[in-house]
């Protein structure tokens, strides 16, 4: 039985092409893997908190010296931890926002990064541990940045990729709709992107 965690970071719920595809990649992994659950967090609905400094001093204080606030401060992290050790395979829907990904996945990965949860040194070596997961990306964006002239400004895939392998997890796809702001283009981007969907 496969676990699935569907991670949405977009504000614009129905019309987000990252949804759309996102729910299009857990929709053909659950066809692969009847038995599959899906748990389902949305980053912007939830309201993931940015980082604080309540936030940064409970990461690097031991568990056994937090005070109630720090006990709180950390709660959010934890549980996103946690949840992305129980799963099997991890769909991120990444909408493009000034040329990168929205601000609530961008908190969220910071809360997921953390020194001897997610990843350690040794020998100023970094290592990831988080292995055995795969991961699927839902990207979305208004021009096309897989190829071409705005292939050079897409700072949210490569930061992704980078971040995810970071902490182990290697094995990423990436599916796109794009081309959406193009005017008469939406409804064939949509279609091309989840077209293009083949899980592994």
């Amino acid at each position: 039985m496969k676990k699935i965690l569907h991670i949405i970071s977009s504000p614009r719920k129905g019309q987000s092409f990252s949804i759309k595809l996102g729910n299009a990649i857990v929709e053909k992994i659950q066809a692969k893997y009847p038995d599959s659950t899906l748990t389902e967090v949305n980053l912007v609905d939830k309201q993931f908190p940015h980082l604080e400094e309540m936030h940064l001093q409970a990461f690097f204080t031991p568990p056994e010296s937090h005070s109630p606030e720090l006990a709180e401060a950390i709660k959010h992290s934890n549980q996103a931890i946690q949840q992305i050790k129980d799963a099997d395979i991890i769909v991120i829907g990444a909408g493009m926002y000034n040329f990168s990904i929205h601000s609530s996945l961008k908190a969220w990965i910071d809360h997921i990064t953390r020194k001897g949860q997610t990843f350690d040194v040794s020998d100023g070596v970094p290592t990831g541990l988080i292995t055995g997961k795969k991961v699927y990306i839902a990207a979305s964006s208004g021009f096309i940045y897989s190829d071409g002239p705005m292939a050079g400004m897409d700072f949210g895939v490569p930061y992704l990729k980078a971040q995810f392998g970071f902490i182990g997890m290697t094995d990423l796809s990436v599916f796109r709709i794009e081309g959406t702001g193009i005017p008469g283009n939406a409804e064939a981007a949509e279609k091309a992107g989840i077209e293009s969907i083949v899980i592994d």
